[in-house]
């Protein structure tokens, strides 16, 4: 029945880690891991981010993978059918249009982030970063998030890019792409981190992201000096590895049913892991430095990557062809990622409408597109008080359902899904892993810990306990 069911197949056990690891790493790593790592205390953090995902987020990928090659279609049909196999209530394909959604959700804030970077690459390369200060820095980014005219045009052209890849297909489009985007993007961040070391405070940089005090992290105090214990940066930390994994979006699961069937799923997840934590780590080693040469500081918030790098790259030598560098980084990132936040979609509508890809492209990317309008307009016309709900913009609550709720809940569902409702037997031949005592370590963490860890922060994020 599985083999029934395929729509589509990577060439190679290659094209799919190099796809993978495409959508892991994004703006995730290169413009969120930072801020929210200098927002949270620096190595602290980082240490509690690396736990999530080795305790999580890999298990968890592991499990949508599985049950992705195992459904051989869009998350949605292959939920459906693997719970009509094992017996279970046809109800379970709702985690699959929850991903679906959240994948709509995402792109429609993402596309619009994208295309900040997207005009920066303009203003790099026209030199407009030289002799920066804080104040007209700020005034730069401000002047491009507070003009819906030129917003909509890059998250329009951003959003195009994505289309145009997604509608070739798998082999013609998605692989192709990332078969030579990937290893640039890595060439280009060692080049940048390179820099760093020779240009910025490296030493300080190195410290700031590795160095553990847990104080800075779990307590927030006041200016009067009354301290409060706090576990909201384990729910920022758990919700960034759902992220910046693809996981509870329907990203991985539907490139997982695309996997050759004698690629190691166990294998191939733990380089994509890994691949992808380098990533946010180079990231941060590329950018810390620089923040600390020029005196600046690491907790600037979404600002940190397009208000106080550019005045680094503006102070600095050679920071001109730098910058253009890092911001052309940063849009291969996200163009990586955003394509397969479509992707569930897509393939949902040209297997079960029967839809050409390039027609089902082009109507996934005009209904993001649309959505956006309400990201972009979030920097200006909509940031007032009165189009805010509990201090928050369109945007920050599209950020915060997806990043805090949406894919949390996601990878539970999937944990369960595969834990519970998966037989064992079917799961172990799926995930056909040598060492049969790995595979019990795995059932136990996928059945309890991720489930309760998952559970736990997020109750606790919502003052629930």
């Amino acid at each position: 029945m599985a083999e029934k069911r395929i729509h589509n197949q990577w060439s190679s056990r290659l094209a799919f880690m190099l796809a993978a690891i495409g959508s892991a790493v994004g703006l995730g790593n290169i413009w969120k891991f930072p801020y929210i790592t200098g927002e949270h205390g620096g190595g602290a953090f980082v240490l509690v981010y690396l736990v999530c995902v080795a305790l999580i987020g890999i298990p968890v990928m592991m499990a949508e993978i599985m049950l992705g090659r195992r459904g051989r279609a869009n998350p949605i049909n292959t939920l459906r059918t693997l719970a009509q196999e094992e017996g279970r209530s046809p109800l379970w394909a709702g985690v699959g249009w929850l991903g679906v959604f959240a994948g709509f959700i995402i792109l429609s804030f993402y596309s619009v982030v994208a295309g900040w970077a997207l005009a920066y690459i303009i203003e790099a390369m026209m030199g407009h970063f030289q002799g920066l200060s804080g104040e007209t820095s700020g005034k730069l980014f401000g002047a491009l998030t507070g003009s819906p005219e030129r917003l909509l045009f890059w998250h329009s052209l951003f959003m195009l890019m994505t289309m145009v890849v997604v509608a070739r297909g798998v082999r013609s489009g998605l692989e192709r792409l990332v078969t030579w985007l990937m290893p640039l993007l890595f060439v280009l961040l060692a080049v940048l981190v390179g820099y760093a070391m020779a240009a910025g405070d490296f030493s300080r940089g190195f410290h700031y992201l590795f160095d553990v005090n847990f104080s800075e992290v779990f307590y927030r105090c006041s200016p009067e000096g009354q301290c409060t214990f706090t576990a909201e940066p384990v729910l920022v930390a758990l919700g960034h590895a759902f992220f910046t994994l693809s996981l509870g979006m329907g990203a991985i699961m539907v490139y997982g049913s695309y996997m050759p069937k004698e690629a190691s799923i166990a294998g191939s997840t733990l380089m994509i892991a890994v691949a992808d934590t380098l990533v946010a780590l180079m990231a941060g080693l590329a950018i810390f430095p620089l923040v600390f040469a020029e005196g600046l500081q690491p907790g600037a918030g979404p600002g940190l990557v397009f208000v106080t790098l550019p005045i680094a790259f503006g102070n600095m030598p050679g920071g001109q062809l730098v910058g253009t560098l890092f911001f052309l980084l940063l849009v291969f990132a996200a163009w990586s990622s955003s394509i397969s936040l479509v992707e569930p979609a897509v393939a949902f509508l040209t297997e079960n409408e029967h839809l050409t890809r390039p027609r089902a492209a082009g109507l996934i990317g005009i209904t993001a597109w649309v959505l956006g309008i309400g990201s972009v307009l979030s920097f200006n016309l909509w940031s007032g008080e009165e189009y805010q709900v509990f201090g928050k913009t369109l945007f920050d609550i599209k950020d915060y359902l997806a990043s805090n709720i949406m894919l949390p809940l996601g990878g539970l569902f999937i944990a369960l899904f595969a834990g519970w409702a998966l037989t064992r037997r079917s799961a172990e031949e799926e995930l056909a892993m040598r060492s049969p005592g790995l595979f019990g370590k795995w059932y136990f963490v996928i059945r309890y810990i991720a489930p309760a860890g998952i559970t736990l922060v997020f109750l606790n994020a919502t003052g629930l306990i």
